[in-house]
């Protein structure tokens, strides 16, 4: 009995860090339905088509390895979220975690870099998504706006996220299952045709240069974030402090499995190619004919195409809350707090952060870059706030472990890793300094966060009591 008092008055301990009045949903979603909003967020389909082929360009037969090292920083990141996630269920994610325990000041940080990366990571898949269009339509996607492209893919995704966040999780949760079983059906006879043995170039790094490699897990990173978006369904998902640990932890490892069984296998597959893996626009076209059953193919880049809509849509869908909790807090316009009277979704929240998204791949494209190319950019910018937000939660977690009553030597442990991977991945993505245009990127995230401090420094002058 005296063990079950301590427990309830550590999670007494717990400081409620905003009023229940969002007026969401509440506690609708499945635990599969809440797993399927980060697994959707992370997009994991779109990697083996896409960042694998890029992060081959950096490490070469060292991608797996970039793949493994990213997993292991971010399954500790995700540990850490997870250790707040048994405690507070919230919309506001990442940013309530560091708003119980840090000063408001770092709390208003996380809450603009939290908006910002999932902001950029849904431009980022917009330009996939304009990427893929034109490998679907093949020769009559020379006669269709790319800007056209893009806007029709944020409409559809602001659409639906804006009808029913039920509707919305069930359609992301079989586009991406179909999706990963596709890449799967094609991935597994590769391996099985080349036998049990093992590619001793991949193994042994041939022609792995330490800087290519270090790139390659900074590139490797971008693959998994979003992992942590279902903390942000805290007020719609059923036993939220159970379930949302869960999927945070779970989304994160076996998309990391997913990711090291798909860059071996397609390292190996593009072994005596004449198109290198790095420069081929559709590789998983070359390796299932390459199996014999190229007939999938077509199949897997609609997939593709069909998953960064998904992908889109978990980012306005997460973006969105973010932005309804930051309305309640004073960091935004209250307007934005609100959620639409019929559908209980944060209706205008969404809709300007699709609007967000959409602009600077509609600028891009019109502009002349490629969706290939504004998937790279804009899913490199995001990074940058998700390690801010991930840093942030990893310092705080031995602050919020001690207030819970929780704090041990193995908390602390994992607090130091975490906070360590996030700041050598941040450091990696500076130095060496990349080319152009990466080199600046890190430019305009520093603009944006000075922008939202500014404001906040504005609106709590505004109201002597800290927002």
């Amino acid at each position: 009995m005296d063990s079950l008092a301590e427990i309830e008055l550590s999670r007494k301990a717990v400081p409620e860090p905003e009023p229940r009045d969002y007026r969401l949903r509440q506690h609708i979603l499945s635990p599969l339905e809440t797993l399927a909003q980060s697994v959707s967020t992370i997009a994991p389909s779109t990697t083996p088509t896409m960042t694998i082929p890029l992060v081959f360009v950096l490490a070469g037969n060292g991608t797996w390895l970039a793949y493994a090292l990213a997993l292991g920083a971010l399954t500790l990141v995700a540990l850490c979220i997870a250790a707040f996630a048994r405690d507070s269920a919230s919309p506001g994610s990442l940013y309530v975690y560091t708003r119980m325990t840090l000063p408001p000041a770092c709390a208003a940080v996380a809450a603009w870099a939290l908006f910002f990366s999932y902001v950029t990571t849904a431009s980022s898949v917009i330009g996939g998504f304009i990427a893929y269009s034109f490998v679907v339509l093949g020769r009559f996607g020379h006669h269709v706006s790319p800007v056209l492209v893009a806007f029709i893919g944020a409409a559809l995704a602001i659409g639906i996220a804006y009808r029913d966040i039920k509707i919305s999780t069930e359609l992301m949760l079989w586009i991406e299952g179909i999706s990963v079983c596709l890449i799967a059906i094609v991935v597994v006879p590769l391996l099985w045709r080349h036998g049990l043995h093992i590619d001793r170039g991949q193994l042994h790094l041939v022609n792995v240069s330490p800087i290519g490699l270090r790139l390659g897990v900074m590139l490797a990173v971008f693959s998994f974030v979003g992992f942590e978006s279902a903390t942000t369904l805290g007020e719609e998902a059923q036993e939220p402090l159970t379930t949302i640990p869960r999927a945070v932890i779970r989304s994160a490892v076996f998309s990391g499995l997913f990711f090291i069984v798909c860059a071996y296998g397609e390292v190996l597959g593009f072994h005596g190619s004449p198109v290198a893996l790095g420069d081929n626009p559709a590789p998983m076209r070359y390796l299932a004919a390459g199996s014999h059953i190229g007939f999938i193919a077509r199949v897997i880049d609609v997939g593709v195409l069909v998953s960064m809509f998904a992908a889109t849509l978990a980012c306005v869908i997460a973006g969105a809350r973010v932005l309804m909790l930051m309305a309640h807090h004073g960091l935004c316009h209250k307007s934005l707090g609100k959620t639409h009277a019929e559908h209980d979704t944060p209706g205008l929240a969404g809709l300007l952060t699709g609007g967000l998204a959409v602009i600077p791949a509609a600028v891009l494209a019109a502009r002349g870059a490629g969706g290939g190319d504004i998937y790279g950019w804009m899913g490199s910018l995001a990074v940058f706030g998700f390690l801010t937000v991930y840093g942030m939660v990893a310092v705080a977690l031995p602050i919020h472990l001690r207030r819970v009553g929780r704090l041990d030597a193995g908390g602390v442990l994992l607090s130091v890793a975490a906070t360590l991977a996030a700041l050598c991945a941040a450091l990696g993505t500076l130095f060496p300094v990349p080319p152009s245009p990466y080199r600046y990127l890190p430019y305009v995230y520093a603009v944006y966060i000075v922008c939202g401090m500014i404001w906040y420094a504005y609106s709590t002058r505004q109201k002597p009591e800290p927002v």
